[in-house]
């Protein structure tokens, strides 16, 4: 695992070799995360990872309506 400063942008490009080559390269500032240059084999899974992880979270955000207990026990055979 490696890491780049903010501040030291001149090795952007190196990072962005070592991701090609399987690495994950965090961006940093002040010692603090930021971001991170992933291998572009990654990026397709992690933005339909992210997508999903939006809609969950919206979904969370909407209860619905509520369903009576005995209608879900119904409804599943119980």
């Amino acid at each position: 695992m490696s890491e780049l400063a903010l501040e030291d942008t001149s090795g952007v490009g190196d990072a962005a070799h070592e991701a090609a080559g399987g690495q994950v390269v965090y961006i940093t500032e002040h010692g603090r995360r930021l971001a991170a240059i992933v291998p572009a084999d990654y990026a397709t899974d992690l933005d339909e990872d992210l997508a999903d992880a939006r809609a969950a979270r919206e979904s969370l955000a909407d209860p619905g309506e509520n369903i009576p207990w005995d209608q879900v026990k119904a409804e599943a055979g119980l």
